[in-house]
């Protein structure tokens, strides 16, 4: 019985191909698919439609239409049904079950490389054979944004040091093109080891994004900060003095470093200033660093009065560092650990160049964080802990 409808199927197959050529082999495909489900159906069934067996596990029980997109196009199958208790899926529709997660994935990773809807779209039509439609696109788009809002919002716990820091993209509103803030935190645990901790897009970094920003961190759980090192963003230290008014405060040295550079008044004095800063960050205690700042206060006085007034206001915010042990204070004393991160995205972000929407954005750059922070925290310890 078996043999003849073996034989059927493949007869069928050969006039389908032979009447079409190749635009009949989706069709004659889908034969062969229904027949190799319904042989399978009965070597787990241990009997054959209509057969009478003492060692059957269970019985036929119809069929149910299935359709399957493929490089051929789209495939109609009959899916092989059982009852009486037996477990039953046919191994070639797993197959497909597989290469449509694998799909899933890549429309992902599309997304994460910056790619749009619509050119997600025309790859993988290229790539795959598939007409994937922009809802299709969509919908992948919307599982991943779940994944990344449960990162975002998943609990944080202790966190011996905060690093803040800010970069900006171009999005779209309202038919304009604008700057968008993209906050990051990132911490170093007790144990040494870094985390990305969260990240926040608006298009602004007013008082009230950093604000609103430090305290979903603080909602999540964030405790027993030692001391936060950014650079002096428009409306942090507000923000700062307001969530976290008792915690010391470490302005980054390397952006005190740049920020000197406007207050120079002529071209070749720029090295000698930035000597004489460095010796004030590299000094070996709180007591020297004073001492130099004090010395280099008064010796531009009268030649750069603007900078004299600027250092003597402004380098006391890049000396806090110094209340820690001394194998602590290179890593902490600058923001170097974000602004790496910082380029990492940038290097994704230069690919879209415009995003459509906040959304978007924070899409791209939430999935290069969850996967910066799982090499953190797997990885090397990043700050020797006392």
């Amino acid at each position: 019985m078996t043999q003849r409808q073996d034989n059927t199927a493949i007869m069928t197959v050969l006039e389908i191909i032979n009447s079409n050529g190749l635009e009949g082999l989706g069709e004659a495909v889908s034969i062969l698919i229904n027949e190799a489900m319904k042989i399978e159906r009965s070597s787990v069934l241990k009997a054959g439609p209509w057969e009478r067996s003492n060692s059957r596990t269970g019985h036929a029980n119809g069929y149910k239409n299935k359709s399957v997109v493929t490089k051929l196009g789209r495939l109609d199958l009959n899916v092989p049904q059982v009852r009486g208790g037996v477990d039953f899926y046919p191994s070639a529709l797993e197959k497909g079950v597989r290469s449509e997660r694998a799909l899933k994935l890549a429309m992902a990773e599309m997304y994460i490389q910056g790619v749009s809807t619509r050119k997600v779209t025309s790859v993988l039509e290229k790539l795959c054979g598939l007409d994937i439609s922009s809802t299709q696109v969509s919908n992948a788009s919307k599982l991943l944004d779940k994944e990344l809002e449960k990162w975002r919002t998943r609990p944080i716990g202790k966190i011996a040091f905060l690093q803040l820091d800010a970069r900006y993209e171009n999005v779209r509103q309202d038919g304009s093109v604008m700057s968008c803030a993209v906050l990051i935190a990132t911490g170093v645990k007790e144990d040494g080891k870094r985390t990305v901790l969260g990240t926040s897009v608006s298009l602004s970094e007013a008082e009230v994004h950093w604000r609103d920003f430090l305290l979903s961190l603080k909602k999540r759980g964030l405790h027993g900060v030692k001391m936060i090192t950014s650079d002096d963003h428009t409306g942090l230290k507000s923000a700062l003095r307001s969530v976290f008014p008792s915690v010391p405060w470490q302005r980054c040295q390397v952006h005190l470093q740049r920020n000197a550079t406007a207050y120079v008044p002529k071209v070749e004095m720029r090295k000698e200033v930035a000597s004489d800063l460095r010796s004030i960050f590299n000094a070996p205690n709180s007591t020297e660093a004073q001492r130099l700042l004090e010395i280099n206060v008064e010796k531009y006085k009268t030649k750069a009065s603007r900078l004299s007034s600027w250092m003597e206001e402004n380098i006391p915010e890049g000396l806090t560092v110094f209340s820690l042990p001394e194998n602590q204070r290179k890593k902490l004393r600058s923001t170097n650990m974000v602004e790496r991160l910082n380029r990492e995205i940038k290097r994704r972000t230069r690919v879209a160049t415009l995003f459509p929407n906040e959304a978007s954005l924070l899409r791209l750059v939430s999935s290069i964080l969850v996967e910066t922070s799982e090499e953190w925290e797997t990885g090397k310890r990043y700050l020797p802990m006392a």
